[in-house]
């Protein structure tokens, strides 16, 4: 039996031993220096986005506020890594430009950035800063600007939209009305704290003061109480501020008039149909007065007897 007895030796079946292809090598080698060079460059991101936020919040630290010229607006907002918003006021407040309304707009913006700037909300996913015409031209003419005060939203990722322009000529710029426009563009709920103001407790105070002094001084004769002719004074005055729009004005806080920064022109009258200047109710309610002593006039000549001419004269 011998050698032909013998169990033969076979091979094992399963799957047979993988070889690299001849000239894989290369490619293998290219693939892990992308792969090195990928998370290389994403590396190098995230440390220039630490940079960029570690720079915002020391400013903010210092002011709430933030001034920034061409360069810094392109490094800070227009050139990635970015994962926060920024809000900016481009205005125009040096003395030469005449520009009352970018004063009052950047009070009302000082009030809104130091509520958040000192709640205990603030983080690093908003900013505050503000653009000048004189220390950034060359801002205004790449976002094609032409008038200021202007509010803008840049969001972290994207390009800003329409709906990322503040409308100040409808809504005014209060700043609890911009803390409500940041909230719906970034879901950041300010809480506006006004420093305390007490000129209008005085002048209530002088006001109650002056009336118990003249009832004091007429307490033996107050009949005056019941002159119809002095109610209706003050009921007038009352309708004409109603009417005027200073209610409006009062809740809206729109600025007195606007001045173009470039050309110098004035406008007392809004040209929508949905906002007002403070100067254009004051236009109202003149106009109104008028309109109303007229009439009375007309009135009393109608009535009167006395002097012809007069009553023509009336």
């Amino acid at each position: 039996m011998g050698a032909a007895g013998a169990p033969s030796r076979r091979r094992p079946a399963g799957r047979r031993p993988w070889h690299l292809p001849a000239g894989s090598f290369p490619f293998l080698l290219l693939l892990l220096l992308l792969c090195i060079q990928l998370g290389g460059g994403q590396k190098k991101k995230e440390n220039l986005l630490a940079e960029k936020v570690e720079q915002l919040m020391e400013w903010s630290a210092r002011r709430s506020i933030f001034r920034l010229n061409g360069d810094k607006f392109r490094k800070f907002i227009k050139t990635p890594p970015r994962n926060y918003s920024m809000i900016v006021m481009f205005t125009a407040l040096q003395p030469q430009r005449q520009c009352s309304v970018c004063r009052q707009a950047n009070e009302e913006y000082q009030i809104l950035a130091n509520s958040w700037r000192y709640s205990s909300a603030f983080c690093n996913k908003l900013f505050f800063s503000m653009v000048d015409y004189d220390e950034g031209t060359d801002v205004f003419q790449q976002l094609n600007m032409n008038s200021a005060p202007t509010f803008m939203h840049f969001p972290p990722k994207g390009r800003p939209k329409r709906a990322d322009t503040f409308d100040l000529q409808r809504i005014g710029f209060a700043a609890e009305q911009l803390a409500k426009w940041i909230a719906d563009r970034t879901d950041v709920h300010i809480r506006v704290f006004r420093p305390p103001n007490y000129s209008g407790t005085i002048a209530l105070a002088l006001l109650v003061s002056l009336v118990g002094g003249l009832l004091y001084l007429r307490r033996n004769n107050l009949e005056f109480i019941y002159n119809k002719t002095g109610w209706a004074m003050v009921s007038l005055c009352i309708v004409f501020a109603m009417t005027s729009g200073q209610m409006w004005n009062h809740i809206r806080g729109p600025p007195y008039a606007h001045k173009n920064p470039h050309n110098g022109q004035v406008s007392y009258i809004h040209g929508s149909s949905q906002a007002q200047f403070v100067a254009e109710s004051h236009i109202i309610l003149v106009l109104n007065a008028a309109i109303t002593m007229g009439m009375v006039l007309l009135n009393e000549a109608a009535t009167s007897k006395g002097d012809v001419g007069k009553r023509r004269t009336f």
